[in-house]
C-alpha cells in the first residue's frame, strides 16, 4: 500500500515569538535563530521532498528558503496554509504578543466558534474549514508509490491537523473550540518543531512528533 507523507514543520522563531512588536500578520520576519532553525531543517532533509508546500506568510517562506535552495528542482507551490488570525490586524499594529494578551484570552474565553473579531480576522469555524481543505489537498498527492511532501506552516495550523487527526472532530462548537485550546496551551507546537502525517488512501495517522535540532535526518 502506498503512503503519502506530510512532513509538517513549524516556521522558524520569529519576532513575535521573540517579543517585539508587529504590524501585519502576513510580513512578520524570522529573527536570527529563526534562520538558523531554518537551516537545520533543510540539512536534516537527507532526500529532496516531491513538493514544498508553504504558507503566504513571510515567516514561514523564509523557512522554507534553505530547504528550496537545497533542492533547487524541487516545485514549490503557496497554499492558505497560513496562521489563525484571530484578532482584527487594524487594533494589533505596533503590538507585542504580550500587549495583546488580554485581547487573545477575552477571544478564547468567548469559545464563539463563529465570531470574527473585525476585518481581516477569521472565525474558528472558517480557520477549521480551511485546515480541513488543506488536508483534502494532500489526500489528491496521494498515488500509486510513495510521495514525501514538505509543508512549511504556522503553530496553530499545524496543531488543528493533529488535532483533527488524532480525534475524529466533525462538530466545530464551542466544546471543540475550548477542547482546540486546552491541547495548543498543553502542547504547542514550537518553533521549528512539528510532525509527520501519512495517509494511505483511507486515513491519515499522525506518524511522529520530532525536534528541528536533533540529529534525525528524514528520506
Amino acid at each position: 500500500m502506498s503512503l503519502l507523507r506530510v512532513l509538517s514543520f513549524r516556521h522558524g522563531e520569529s519576532a513575535a515569538n521573540a517579543g517585539h512588536a508587529t504590524s501585519d500578520p502576513a510580513s512578520i520576519p524570522l529573527t536570527e535563530t529563526g534562520e538558523e532553525q531554518a537551516r537545520a531543517i533543510s540539512q536534516r532533509l537527507a532526500e529532496p521532498p516531491a513538493v514544498v508546500i508553504c504558507s503566504p506568510f513571510r515567516r514561514a517562506q523564509r523557512t522554507a528558503a534553505p530547504t528550496l535552495t537545497k533542492f533547487p528542482t524541487v516545485p514549490s507551490e503557496i497554499w492558505s496554509v497560513q496562521e489563525f488570525t484571530y484578532l482584527a490586524p487594524a487594533r494589533c499594529v505596533g503590538t507585542s504578543a504580550e500587549q495583546r494578551r488580554s485581547w487573545v484570552d477575552a477571544y478564547w474565553d468567548a469559545s464563539n466558534p463563529t465570531l470574527v473579531d473585525g476585518p481581516g480576522a477569521e472565525s474558528f469555524a472558517a480557520f477549521i474549514g480551511r485546515v480541513r481543505t488543506a488536508l483534502d489537498c494532500f489526500r489528491l498527492l496521494h498515488g500509486a508509490s510513495d510521495v514525501t511532501v514538505a509543508m512549511f506552516g504556522h503553530g496553530q495550523f499545524l496543531q488543528a491537523m493533529r488535532w483533527l487527526i488524532l480525534n475524529g472532530i466533525e462538530v466545530i462548537d464551542a466544546d471543540a473550540m475550548r477542547s482546540f485550546r486546552i491541547v495548543d496551551q498543553h502542547c504547542p507546537i514550537r518553533n521549528a518543531d512539528g510532525f509527520v502525517a501519512t495517509f494511505d488512501g483511507r486515513s491519515w495517522t499522525v506518524e511522529q512528533k520530532y525536534t528541528a535540532l536533533n540529529n534525525y535526518r528524514f528520506r
